[in-house]
């Protein structure tokens, strides 16, 4: 069991940035993949970022605006998103996931709120 908790959301212009961070109640060093998902009102939840190790992977959408990291030592997944647009209005989740063979487990944060606008 993790608890994920993230921060960082708020309102931004379009074209501004945000950092959002989310922080793990235990060592994410055992986690296979940490990520980013978003949900906006009325859509899916879907895939913004995930990081495995030193690879990373990002939706089509936000490559070369968003970057993920991760800070074994201080727990710590980051996602910096620049250069925002209005369609990037979501609540946005922190992942952790652990695969054990075919196996895997997945937790979710409570969410953080990002509106784009001006």
């Amino acid at each position: 069991q993790v608890q994920l908790v993230e921060s960082g959301g708020g309102l931004v212009q379009p074209g501004g940035s945000l950092r959002l961070s989310c922080v793990a109640s235990r060592s994410i060093f055992s986690f296979n993949v940490m990520g980013w998902y978003r949900q906006a009102p009325g859509k899916q939840r879907e895939l913004v970022a995930e990081i495995t190790g030193g690879n990373t992977n990002y939706a089509d959408s936000v490559k070369g605006r968003f970057t993920i990291s991760r800070d074994n030592a201080k727990n710590m997944v980051y996602l910096q998103m620049n250069s925002l647009e209005p369609e990037d209005t979501a609540v946005y989740y922190c992942t952790a996931d652990r695969y054990s063979g075919n196996r895997r487990e997945r937790y979710w944060g409570q969410g953080t709120q990002v509106t784009v606008s001006s």
